[in-house]
Formats: structure tokens, sequence, C-alpha cells
């Protein structure tokens, strides 16, 4: 696995698995998510306060895309900031290798419609924002076409399933 880039979404046991990544000796691009709302909490918090003012004497890197096709224009911007320029995260100590946190705004715009989406990631990966987006822009490739599958395939958005235990049941049997 030498030299191979892991993306997740980060769950359960993220530092774990961030652990075992490294000790295979590959790097992680861990999305991070309400599962654990105090470290996204933090890291929203910051990266807004950052936002409107600036990022006045915080050194950080930037990067702008814009994609066109399929009748869609998505604007992406993307900043990475090296974990020594925020303040101690929510466990900190926990994440093995961490080296940056990266957020990504999206706003794609499809006919007459227009959202917008922020994805903050945690990495063990230098702060290069190009790279690093390119690397969470193919996981999000993978991700809605696992979603598709599940969707179309097994039904899975149609289960009226929602109580109890029923839902996992059924996502192991899927």
């Amino acid at each position: 696995m030498a030299g191979c880039i892991i993306t997740i979404d980060a769950m359960g046991t993220q530092t774990a698995i961030a652990s075992q990544i490294l000790n295979a000796k590959a790097d992680y691009v861990l999305a991070l998510k309400g599962n654990d709302p105090t470290l996204y909490g933090q890291v929203k918090n910051w990266f807004e306060q950052q936002l409107s003012q600036g990022f006045k004497a915080i050194i950080h890197s930037y990067d702008k895309r814009v994609e066109k096709g399929h009748h869609r224009t998505e604007k992406r911007q993307i900043w990475c900031v090296p974990i020594s320029q925020l303040q101690t995260l929510h466990n900190q100590d926990n994440w093995v290798g961490l080296k940056c946190v990266v957020m990504v705004v999206r706003v794609p715009h499809l006919w007459n419609q227009t959202t917008r989406e922020v994805q903050f990631s945690l990495t063990s990966l230098n702060c290069v924002p190009r790279n690093l987006g390119q690397v969470i822009r193919l996981h999000w490739g993978v991700e809605n076409g696992l979603h598709w599958t599940l969707d179309v395939t097994f039904s899975e958005d149609a289960c009226g399933v929602r109580t109890g235990h029923a839902p996992q049941n059924l996502a192991l049997l899927r």
C-alpha cells in the first residue's frame, strides 16, 4: 500500500482507522462530519472566524476551481491549514500523523438551481490544496456511485423501515 491515499467518511473509530492507514505506509483524508460534534463544531467555527477575518496572520493555502459539463457548473474553493496554525483540537493527540485541516466549499449550479455545500477534512498529507481538492473530488465520485447503486439496485431510499434495529439489519443484508 505504499504511496496510497485512503479517503473515507470519518466514522466511529476514525482515530484508530487513521493509525492503521499510517501503519500501512499510506496517507488518509478523512471527511469530518457531525459524528464527532465537538471536533466538527470546533473546526467549523475556526474556519468561519478566519474567513470573516481574511485569514490574517494565519499560514494557509488556497485554490479555486471551476468545472463545467453536462449542463452543470461547479465552483470549488479549497482552504488548507497546517495543524500548527490552529488551536489544539479536541482529542488532537489521538490523530496520528495529522498534518492539515481542509475546508472545501462547493457551489454547484445545474439549470436554474444553485446549492452550497461545505465539507471539512482531516489529513496526513501536506497542505497542497490542488492535490487535496482532487483527492476529495475523487472520493465524492465514489460515494455518489455507491449511493446510486444502493438506491437503484436495492431500492434503499424507498424503504420505509426507520425504527429499532431494523434499518441496520437491512443494511447488513443489502
